[in-house]
């Protein structure tokens, strides 16, 4: 492994916990902070994003609780950890200039939610020309209503999303594959 794979851990934040509603992959932040371990065991590159919602009603607001990363992936001290706003870690902030600085050219990303910061993060990061691998077991969304008012199951979304950047803007692979991957030194730059 080379510093030329960054993992990047989206929004793992406590108020978007299985616990919180009706979610799929109630085990995404237990596979992430196995990602996690085994980053930090590689001495690789790692980057926590933290969402601070605007939102009057998040969970994820700066003075609630569940704003909070999980436990399961708190960072270490010097640790990056990157704050936003909005949807992408990348608007507005230093982290392209500083993936190219360590010498990162592929992101392994997990976090939450699928759909939302997961997506967002993964289509920035290919438009900015990094190769982008998702961890589809390390990421989960809620179930939702839609405009039409018909209820979609988190399974089927997480999965829409999954196909939607699927060969377009990330690869997807499974927590297993990713770390057999790393241990046989695939997840190195080409």
């Amino acid at each position: 492994m080379t510093a030329g794979t960054a993992l990047v851990l989206v929004d793992i934040q406590r108020g978007l916990a299985a616990s919180e509603g009706d979610r799929n992959n109630p085990g995404a932040e237990r596979q992430a902070g196995v990602l996690l371990d085994a980053w930090r065991t590689a001495d690789a590159p790692r980057i926590h994003v933290q969402h601070l919602s605007v939102h009057p009603h998040s969970p994820l607001r700066p003075e609630r609780p569940g704003v909070e990363l999980h436990d399961a992936v708190r960072p270490l001290p010097g640790e990056p950890l990157f704050r936003k706003r909005v949807a992408s870690p990348f608007a507005g902030s230093t982290l392209d200039a500083h993936l190219r600085e360590l010498g990162v050219q592929r992101l392994v990303v997990a976090g939450l939610t699928t759909e939302h910061c997961v997506s967002s993060t993964c289509r920035a990061a290919s438009d900015l020309g990094f190769e982008v691998v998702v961890v589809e077991d390390a990421t989960a969304c809620f179930g939702r209503t839609s405009f039409d008012g018909r209820y979609h199951r988190p399974d089927d979304i997480h999965r829409l999303a999954l196909v939607a950047l699927h060969d377009e803007f990330a690869s997807i692979r499974s927590t297993a594959e990713v770390l057999a991957e790393l241990r046989d030194g695939r997840l190195s730059p080409r």
